[in-house]
């Protein structure tokens, strides 16, 4: 169909069967440089449907005399024409914003160089630092908050003994940094955000880990600063307020001294797993 340019219904039937096309076609572009015309013609169209609203509501303010409600009121009839002429106005209005970044962001993709190579972005090293481990009864609650909410609660519980740097340091200190978390046979292992939650339920224990990124090698002549402050353990997320979730107040002291990393049970599952934690 082409526009009548005299037919207000048949022509807003077509706009609408458009744009319904354009919202299915445009979910991928073969060529992106396509889509700078598109953005083009999108801004045309808001500038056109910003006019029709506005003669719309002219239309319905002068034709308001002629104006009845479904019950033969005059008087309804009028009030609610009025009210669909300002509320299309409001609308105008609203397209006015819209296309107003619209056009920025016309302006933005006119800068454009679309490739047909992508740029393969080189990721940065990482390892894994501990930060708790525990076992037995130690580990009992841990287990149940991520049987009974899930292993986001029990990151959230367990990232209380990450004291930042601090933390950091103590692995680095005492060799407890890994390559993968979890590499015992029977480790289960769940991530959240940086942070690795490790299970194993034949030895009953539970561990935390982090991603840590190995700083760039600084320059000789760099300025000697002092140590890092030492950061507070994060605050829980919303999610460990669930119904039926410990409380705050109900979790035990986390432990600040480098003692932590290796509870006195911790030597029978180093010998289990012929890996040193």
């Amino acid at each position: 169909m082409m526009p009548t340019f005299f037919d207000s219904t048949a022509d807003a039937a077509e706009a609408s069967e458009a744009l319904r096309g354009l919202a299915h076609a445009s979910r991928e572009f073969d060529q992106p440089a396509e889509m700078y015309g598109v953005i083009g013609d999108l801004s045309s169209g808001m500038r056109s449907l910003r006019q029709a609203l506005d003669q719309i509501a002219d239309v319905h303010e002068r034709k308001a005399a002629h104006a009845f409600n479904d019950a033969g009121n005059h008087e309804a009839g009028v009030r609610d024409a009025l009210t669909t002429a300002e509320e299309l106005r409001q609308a105008a209005n609203l397209v006015d914003q819209a296309y107003d970044r619209l056009a920025k962001g016309f302006i933005a993709a006119g800068r454009i160089g679309w490739h047909s190579d992508p740029v393969v972005k080189e990721e940065v090293p990482s390892r894994w630092v501990s930060v708790v481990f525990l076992q037995g009864e130690e580990a009992d609650r841990p287990l149940r908050i991520l049987g009974e909410l899930g292993h986001v609660d029990a990151v959230d519980y367990l990232a209380q003994w990450d004291y930042g740097d601090e933390t950091t340091r103590a692995a680095l200190e005492n060799g407890y940094v890994y390559d993968e978390p979890g590499q015992g046979t029977n480790d289960r292992v769940v991530l959240s955000g940086d942070y690795a939650l490790v299970v194993n339920p034949h030895v009953g224990y539970v561990s935390l880990l982090r991603r840590y990124t190995e700083p760039e090698a600084e320059p000789q002549d760099a300025e000697q600063v002092g140590p890092a402050p030492v950061q507070g353990g994060p605050e829980l997320l919303d999610s460990y307020s669930s119904p039926g979730a410990p409380k705050r107040a109900d979790l035990p002291a986390a432990k600040r001294d480098a003692s932590w990393f290796e509870p006195a049970k911790i030597t029978a599952v180093k010998q289990a797993r012929g890996l040193v934690l």
